[in-house]
């Protein structure tokens, strides 16, 4: 038992007695479920910060089987995400692959700060949202270790001509292997960079690069194939809502 001091972002939030709350909280060594009680009264001080996606500062309360808020500081609300329906469902949407791969107790500081730039990235930017979802996507793979080789040829080793992407072989396959991978799908020279450079971008630079709409059409396809292959999930937009 005792108190601790962790910075995090509520990815979950469900109503507990009248005025009581359970949040979950994802932070650098995990997620935690915790006890925001009273956080429902108009005047609590709890109330600003225990909202879904809202980044804080908490002091919790270590108990002998629960964890509860004892304090909280609102760091950053992400406003423009609560007034506007397409970047909510977007932001929604993302939690919820968030919610699936993290667990108590874990490593999670690459993964909260992928998420916290994307989450950024839907409401402060004008980018499309699906360009948005699908850099996260991709890189989120690479975080959670099916980090595709993008290099060179994943059958022959080659480097130049890699014209497919491979989800059997997790990589890039040149002309020639990729006629023996019914499922490889072709994709522009953009595109193949686009990919290469997601997978070894730093965290502040991710998002730091444009594509045309055919070539962002591409990267959306490969994307999310990619993360319902590996993770062995259908998500879809359309069943936020």
């Amino acid at each position: 038992m005792g108190i601790f001091k962790t910075k995090g972002i509520i990815i979950a939030e469900h109503n507990m007695n009248d005025y009581d709350k359970m949040v979950t909280i994802l932070t650098p060594n995990g997620k935690i479920g915790c006890a925001a009680k009273g956080a429902r009264r108009p005047k609590s001080t709890l109330m600003a910060a225990t909202q879904f996606l809202c980044l804080g500062e908490y002091m919790i309360y270590q108990g002998a089987s629960s964890y509860n808020i004892n304090s909280c500081e609102l760091l950053e609300l992400f406003y423009h995400i609560r007034t506007d329906l397409d970047k909510l469902n977007y932001a929604s949407y993302i939690t919820k692959i968030i919610n699936d791969v993290t667990d108590e107790n874990q490593n999670t500081y690459n993964i909260l700060q992928l998420f916290l730039n994307t989450i950024y990235m839907i409401s402060e930017s004008d980018k499309d949202l699906d360009f948005i979802v699908s850099i996260f996507k991709m890189k989120l793979m690479c975080l959670l270790g099916f980090m595709p080789e993008v290099q060179k040829c994943t059958v022959c080793g080659k480097t130049e001509n890699l014209t497919h992407f491979s989800f059997k072989d997790s990589g890039m396959k040149c002309e020639t292997c990729s006629k023996q991978d019914k499922g490889a799908v072709a994709i522009s020279e953009s595109t193949g960079i686009a990919i290469k450079y997601i997978v070894m971008a730093p965290p502040k630079k991710l998002f730091s690069f444009n594509l045309s709409e055919e070539n962002r059409k591409e990267l959306s396809l490969i994307s999310k194939i990619y993360l319902n292959d590996k993770l062995d999930k259908e998500y879809r937009l359309e069943d936020i809502f």
